[in-house]
């Protein structure tokens, strides 16, 4: 047995009867196994070796810019979303490694400028996050021919991004217990780094958290993630791992703190400001290269390797890969006037 084979044998002995495992796991183009690395493994390096990853460290989070060097970006976001996935998983005795694909990948298809960009695009056509995530591995990423990632992990990407319904919604709930870590572990994650990133820019105290959710998640923090991880760990255990779920009433303090983000932070005067320019800038862009759809570097290889690509999907695959440096140099280029130079 080379060293592939003995980890898939080790998965399947070791890890719970609900856990995905990468010998079962299926890609749609059938490829030459790794002797080393099992299907998990190296969707996980595909996606870390990627473009479109590398690109997350110039994506904002929240603050656009931002002059201190700790706010968080889409990819601190991304490796924190990891992290705490993993430690899930651990205890649980789920598939580490797809969890870890799927956090890797599941924000590939954010905007530059976060929600604002996304705004923009969805105003132009049917773009989604979490979508565009998917099609950033599967179309876009490796010249135009995609990642050929297993169904799991591409199903876990496309369905990390739940909104505020209830956690369990089987219509759109992943075929993994794996993709539902993820899913549970992104709003853990954004929601106490924002906060923190909130109190280190001065938009709020943290002596205006409400008294309640301090009382259940806790003051810190490493307090309020670990409540939320043991919470999420042992309400699935009780519940025979038929999904990953979180105590009621822990669940309603985290979303509560997610309210009261929206309030003071994501809606505030001085973020929706900036946010407003960010928006202009996106918005003239799309104009500019659906009219433009030739200028766009990759558009003729695409069509070519494709056969159809519309311009419009050809602009917001342009502009949604942009990072916010990229994008604002990208308008000045276009939109602002040179100073003349005599010869």
């Amino acid at each position: 047995m080379n060293i592939r084979e003995n980890l898939e044998e080790f998965e399947l002995k070791y890890l719970h009867p609900a856990a995905a495992k990468s010998l079962q796991a299926k890609r749609d183009l059938q490829e030459e196994e790794c002797p080393i690395r099992t299907k998990f493994q190296r969707d996980k390096d595909r996606i870390l070796h990627s473009k479109s990853f590398r690109r997350l460290k110039h994506k904002t989070q929240v603050f656009l810019s931002p002059e201190g060097d700790h706010y968080r970006t889409r990819l601190t976001h991304t490796l924190e979303v990891s992290q705490i996935s993993r430690t899930i998983a651990r205890a649980l005795k789920l598939n580490e490694d797809l969890v870890e694909a799927i956090s890797y990948g599941h924000d590939l298809g954010h905007t530059p400028f976060g929600h604002a960009g996304e705004f923009i695009l969805k105003e132009s056509g049917s773009y989604h996050h979490a979508k565009h995530s998917l099609r950033v591995v599967e179309k876009l990423e490796n010249e135009g021919k995609g990642l050929n990632l297993t169904q799991e992990t591409r199903d876990g990407i496309l369905k990390h991004s739940k909104g505020k319904s209830p956690l369990v919604t089987e219509g759109n709930m992943p075929k993994t217990l794996e993709g539902e870590i993820v899913r549970i572990s992104d709003k853990i994650a954004y929601i106490n780094h924002d906060l923190e990133d909130a109190i280190r820019a001065g938009l709020l105290q943290e002596s205006e958290i409400p008294d309640d959710v301090v009382k259940t998640l806790g003051k810190t923090k490493s307090e309020r993630i670990s409540t939320l991880v043991l919470s999420t760990i042992n309400t699935t255990i009780e519940n025979g791992y038929k999904h990953i779920l979180m105590e009621e009433k822990v669940y309603q303090a985290m979303y509560k703190l997610r309210d009261f983000l929206y309030e003071k932070v994501y809606f505030s005067p001085p973020v929706v400001k900036e946010l407003e320019k960010a928006k202009g800038i996106l918005k003239a862009l799309f104009e500019y290269y659906e009219k433009n759809y030739h200028e766009i570097p990759f558009y003729e290889k695409y069509l070519n390797l494709w056969g159809n690509y519309e311009p419009k999907q050809a602009a917001v695959d342009y502009i949604a890969g942009m990072t916010d440096r990229y994008a604002i140099k990208t308008y000045e280029k276009i939109y602002i006037p040179k100073s003349w130079h005599v010869i």
